[in-house]
């Protein structure tokens, strides 16, 4: 049955690694996603069947979206929800892209380093709010540096004596040298949505939350 324009649920998604994920869970919810994987380059896909709307945007954009009403749902990472701190309602863990985010430092620095004497250190990141954070709240001045991405070279080439990333299998941390010395915490991708929805749009972001809660039962008993 096709659903009242007024009433159609837009959600944000993430590309890359979520986005396969979370088309089995919404296989499993019963949503067809069959479009939006095969074609990488469209950015909007409708489901006029299910009163759906899908946008796939790039992943620290999503709760951007989600808090200023472009999109009434989306899919995020505890990463970046950590690291933006939006005013956003998260109804769900949907337990995929799972990894954790680390403290890691060159290997032979581990061999004579003990991170229960740091007082003072310098961290690059792409993460600079969870990053100042968890040192502050133990007590240790950092310094930070600001990289966008292939945060292990700084180590390597005397940026910074340490670095706060994602890592998920730490292939990459191995192959350059690193080696993890504290975890931070577990990271793993939220349904979040936008408040006014929540009131605007009740029964819709209810159906939605269930459906996709019994499917996340469902792939996790596999």
């Amino acid at each position: 049955m096709k659903k009242n324009l007024n009433d159609t649920l837009t959600i944000a998604l993430p590309k890359g690694r979520i986005l396969k994920e979370a088309a089995t869970l919404f296989r499993a919810a019963g949503v067809d996603f069959s479009e939006i994987l095969q074609d990488e380059r469209k950015l909007i896909f409708e489901n006029i069947a299910e009163g759906l709307r899908f946008m796939v945007i790039r992943s620290q954009d999503v709760p951007t979206y989600v808090e200023y009403g472009a999109a009434d749902m989306g899919i995020a990472g505890k990463d970046v929800l950590m690291e933006q701190q939006k005013d956003l309602y998260e109804p769900l863990d949907l337990k995929i892209g799972a990894c954790r985010m680390m403290v890691a430092e060159p290997r032979e620095l581990v061999q004579k380093d003990n991170p229960r004497h740091w007082t003072h250190i310098r961290v690059a990141t792409k993460y600079p709010n969870i990053t100042l954070k968890y040192f502050l709240d133990k007590g240790i001045q950092v310094e930070i540096i600001k990289l966008y991405g292939s945060i292990e070279l700084a180590p390597l080439l005397g940026l910074s004596e340490r670095i706060v990333d994602l890592v998920q299998t730490g292939e990459t941390l191995r192959k350059n040298g690193l080696v993890e010395v504290e975890t931070i915490t577990d990271i793993s991708s939220k349904l979040v949505c936008n408040r006014a929805s929540l009131k605007t749009k009740p029964k819709r972001v209810k159906d939605l939350v269930e459906r996709l809660t019994k499917a996340v039962a469902t792939v996790g008993a596999k």
